[in-house]
């Protein structure tokens, strides 16, 4: 940092210092509420979907070929098969805006081009079954259907234009990863015993980040109820595949790979967090420092501008997975208009403020100003168009 830039962040820092209203209750309330937010987000996502994130992206950097990644996901693999396989990932990971991110940093530093790392970090949080079904069975079919179309949609035209902005530039990036490969790097494991390894660990990702259902009876529901059995019994069956099937240097690798990715990404997600919190307050509270009576007035009607102020309020709030469902129906019963709702639904879990600032830092401002600007202008019209037709 530039001294003049120490300087700036000094001066800021103290007149906001000086300047703190803190007599004012709804920004005490604000400040109380970022606090509430991060206690949330500790309490509910860390352990429970951050932490198994952070180890399967461990992982992926140590026991995934860099040679296969690059074959598969690079700038030069076919277009076809890694943007089919990234934009449908998300049927499988129920993972919010912030768990994706260290499995998109693991892909996108082993060698996936910038199409397809795109495409899985959007589709991660946005494709998600459970919310989908969700999403029609409480807002609406005509929603949910739109939403499960839209997000498939995004997902591959965002990651084809930014393949096309910056698929050359990429290309020398993936072109170093291959010159840095080591030939006839091997393992010692067998293809099945990888597959059961990384399987085994996206389970464990999977049920304990199994949300609570709206509904109380169903599959859904059944699941929530047992997934501490099962995130057990797959917990044992990992200890028993890592003494089996690993050496202890390639374990130490791990373990240092997960540490790597959690120091880079906590704080940035845990900053982002408590931003959030001030601004918009927690789902369903009305505690942050712009009143949720605002968003729902700005967000009436569906004209071009209240179909971009979904869409960027979408983008800046942080829905935990599942969470956008009932607040949207709150925001409808308050005259939130159809399209608007679909351009939430579209940007929002896609997006976050800590979010964007992990983004920053893998991709750099430039592709995550693209990136961020893309989910948001397509929203934006994907909304109008759907309130238009509806």
């Amino acid at each position: 940092m530039k001294e003049w830039q120490k300087f700036l962040t000094i001066v800021v820092i103290f007149l906001f210092a000086y300047y703190m209203p803190l007599s004012n209750p709804r920004f005490t309330g604000a400040v109380l509420e970022s606090l509430y937010m991060l206690q949330d987000y500790a309490r509910l996502h860390v352990l429970t979907c951050l932490v198994p994130a952070f180890f399967i992206a461990g992982a992926i950097a140590n026991f995934i070929s860099q040679a296969a990644v690059i074959k598969y996901f690079g700038s030069d693999a076919k277009k076809w098969l890694s943007f089919a396989v990234a934009s449908i990932s998300g049927t499988i990971l129920a993972v919010c805006s912030c768990t994706v991110l260290p499995l998109f940093a693991g892909i996108y530093k082993r060698g996936a081009g910038i199409g397809p790392a795109t495409a899985f970090l959007y589709s991660g949080p946005a494709i998600n079954v459970l919310a989908i079904i969700m999403t029609a069975r409480i807002l609406g079919w005509k929603l949910g259907v739109a939403r499960a179309i839209g997000a498939v949609v995004f997902a591959v035209v965002i990651g084809l234009i930014m393949e096309l902005l910056y698929g050359r530039e990429d290309r020398e990036r993936t072109k170093k990863l291959n010159m840095n490969l080591t030939p006839g790097e091997e393992k010692g494991r067998k293809l099945y015993q990888e597959v059961i390894y990384f399987l085994n660990l996206v389970l464990i990702l999977i049920f304990a980040a199994w949300g609570k259902p709206a509904q109380p009876a169903g599959f859904f529901s059944t699941v929530y109820n047992v997934k501490w059995y099962i995130t057990s019994l797959l917990l044992i069956t990992l200890g028993g595949i890592l003494y089996t099937w690993f050496k202890k240097e390639e374990l130490v690798s791990w373990i240092e790979s997960t540490w790597s990715f959690a120091k880079q990404i906590m704080p940035l997600l845990f900053g982002g967090v408590l931003i959030a919190g001030f601004l918009m307050g927690r789902p369903n509270v009305d505690a942050g420092i712009i009143p949720a009576k605002y968003i729902a007035t700005i967000v009436g009607g569906n004209s071009i501008m209240a179909n971009f102020l979904a869409s960027i309020v979408g983008a800046f709030m942080y829905f935990a997975t599942l969470t956008e469902v009932p607040i949207l129906q709150g925001l409808l019963g308050s005259g939130m208009g159809h399209g608007p709702a679909l351009a939430l639904l579209l940007a929002g879990p896609a997006l976050s403020l800590p979010n964007m600032l992990v983004i920053n830092s893998v991709l750099g401002s430039k592709k995550t100003i693209t990136y961020v600007s893309l989910v948001v202008i397509m929203a934006t019209l994907t909304g109008y168009i759907f309130g238009a037709l509806v």
